[in-house]
């Protein structure tokens, strides 16, 4: 079937022509400047385009800073530089290195197809745990995704130690009092300028997607809390990301030290005894005394650009009211064992040892937790507990409560491998879903599980890049010749892709109940995080709680 009639049995109609032509290099004249792109597998490309200056130097830790217009034709032919960062670990699958970084990094990366008019808009933005990654990732290329008649739009913004750190002086600085969300500034100017310039390259403001997966995923839950994000995005994509609990700027809360009081801890830790000494470190040397700092990238409940705890945001009703797909994958552990603090070696437990651990630490739900997690493969069994007791509630908590607000809400389970992925033990593992909605299973990472290039897989890609572009587009996941996904307002549904695409329905009920008992006691003591610490690493259960059943 030709493309035009799968768009058409989609619903997906290409619109008529954009932008000027110059030959294979396409011009744009955009309110922000003119720029000069690359025609790439039958796209139009622009990369590294400036959406706003970050402050570097002595100027560093503050918001990005709007551009004027350039004057001229900028070229757009090459990716940006990526964000100032420390190496991946070199044994990582998700390791990746990058020809420039740079604090100054804030640049978006556009996909568009060449008849593009009023097309919706998907704008991702990538992972890494706000330490690491970049926009111009090969995985993350938007051709496939802008073959189906949307433009694709990936973004830098500032991370680690430059996107994520508080500190009393910096607050002292701020109009607003607040310091340490400037990752979360930065993906606000991107979308403000999204919304002022994409209508030039064809794409429509008023209908722009946003989405990402891991750090992405949260950064996607950021802007859902977010303000100042309000009219920026009609419907939002959270991928393998949870509703943790974050430092608040000034107060200690749920066990985490207030982020000022981190920041400052850091700071000595580094090295500088003042914030004009740590705005005179060059930005290579800043990353690497943060990482033997054990500096730790997370978004700050500052009461304005994010205003109470993710989780009580949602329940309160106080989100974006936008329609959402979320999901996880069967494996997210398998390669992020790191992320669980302390996590002991299963051999050194017996099956009464653990029993033991857990009965000391969930008392009355140690029966319904070691129902569901038996001490058979006892390190099996630790891993599918912090899958479940994070990604999976994380998913089926954003579901319902944005079902609650009325608004449509789809529910993915990704649970497919590869012959070589369950060879190297990491069946579906974290991320794993990334390269197939965004048709790129041939450009994975040097160390990623090799995808075999077989029509099953290719099917499968297929599928998942049409329920992707069909959100983007509507607000409904179709794919053609595929299942109808149903919102999971109707009877719990979810799409379970495995070999393909399949409807099902009551995803980890028990799992889900018990985890969240779990969560609900803790945020209702008041004095214990819930992030991470599950099973054989949680604290002792406290005390029944009034809402909590």
């Amino acid at each position: 079937m030709g493309i035009a009639h799968r768009f058409a049995a989609l619903g997906l109609g290409l619109a008529l022509v954009g932008a000027t032509q110059a030959g294979a290099q396409p011009i744009v004249k955009a309110p922000a400047g003119t720029v000069r792109g690359v025609e790439a597998e039958g796209q139009r490309v622009f990369r590294g385009i400036p959406y706003a200056e970050a402050p570097v130097g002595e100027r560093r830790w503050k918001p990005p800073v709007a551009l004027p217009a350039w004057a001229g034709v900028r070229d757009a032919s090459t990716f940006g530089p990526a964000c100032q960062q420390p190496p991946a670990p070199p044994s990582s699958i998700y390791a990746e290195t990058y020809p420039a970084m740079s604090e100054d990094c804030l640049s978006l990366n556009i996909w568009a197809p060449k008849n593009a008019r009023k097309a919706p808009v998907f704008v991702w933005i990538h992972g890494g745990n706000l330490v690491r990654g970049s926009s111009q990732q090969a995985m993350f290329d938007g051709a496939a995704l802008a073959r189906r008649g949307m433009l694709v739009v990936s973004i830098n913004y500032r991370l680690g130690i430059f996107g994520y750190f508080a500190h009393p002086e910096l607050s002292a600085e701020s109009p607003d009092g607040i310091s340490g969300n400037y990752g979360v500034m930065d993906q606000i100017a991107a979308l403000r300028w999204v919304k002022a310039n994409i209508g030039a390259f064809g794409g429509n403001a008023g209908n722009v997607t946003i989405a990402g997966e891991s750090a992405g995923g949260l950064a996607i839950l950021h802007l859902l809390v977010a303000p100042q994000a309000r009219g920026l995005f009609s419907k939002a994509i959270v991928q393998s990301a949870s509703l943790m609990n974050l430092p608040e700027l000034k107060a200690m809360r749920h066990g985490v030290p207030s982020a000022e009081t981190l920041g400052t801890h850091y700071a000595g830790a580094i090295g500088a005894t003042s914030l004009a000494g740590l705005r005179a470190i060059s930005g290579p040397d800043l990353v690497a005394r943060a990482v033997k700092a054990g500096f730790a990238s997370t978004a700050i409940v500052d009461g304005k650009l994010i205003p109470r705890q993710l989780v009580e945001t949602f329940e309160r009703g106080e989100q974006a009211k936008v329609p959402l797909m979320t999901g996880f994958t069967a494996g997210e552990i398998g390669t992020m064992k790191s992320i669980l603090p302390g996590l002991p070696d299963p051999s050194s437990f017996t099956a009464a040892s653990y029993e033991a651990k857990i009965r000391a630490s969930y008392g009355p739900l140690a029966d319904a937790f070691l129902h569901l997690y038996p001490a058979g493969d006892i390190g099996k069994m630790m891993l599918a507990a912090a899958r479940d007791g994070f990604f999976a509630w994380n998913s089926q908590k954003l579901v319902r409560e944005q079902a609650r607000a009325g608004q449509p809400a789809f529910l993915y389970y990704f649970d497919h491998a590869t012959p070589a992925s369950d060879a190297a033990g990491i069946h579906a593992f974290h991320a794993s879903e990334v390269p197939y909605m965004f048709g790129t299973i041939g450009r994975v990472t040097p160390l990623w599980p090799a995808i075999p290039d077989t029509p099953a897989e290719r099917a499968l890609s297929d599928a998942m890049v049409d329920y992707w572009a069909s959100f983007a587009r509507t607000g409904t996941p179709r794919a053609f010749g595929q299942p109808a996904w149903p919102s999971h307002n109707e009877r719990a549904a979810y799409m379970h892709f495995t070999d393909k695409p399949r409807v099902e329905a009551n995803l980890k009920p028990a799992e889900y109940a018990l985890h969240d008992q779990v969560f609900c006691r803790r945020r209702a003591a008041g004095n214990l995080p819930w992030n991470w610490n599950v099973g054989v690493i949680a604290p002792p259960l406290p005390a029944a709680a009034e809402g909590c059943k």
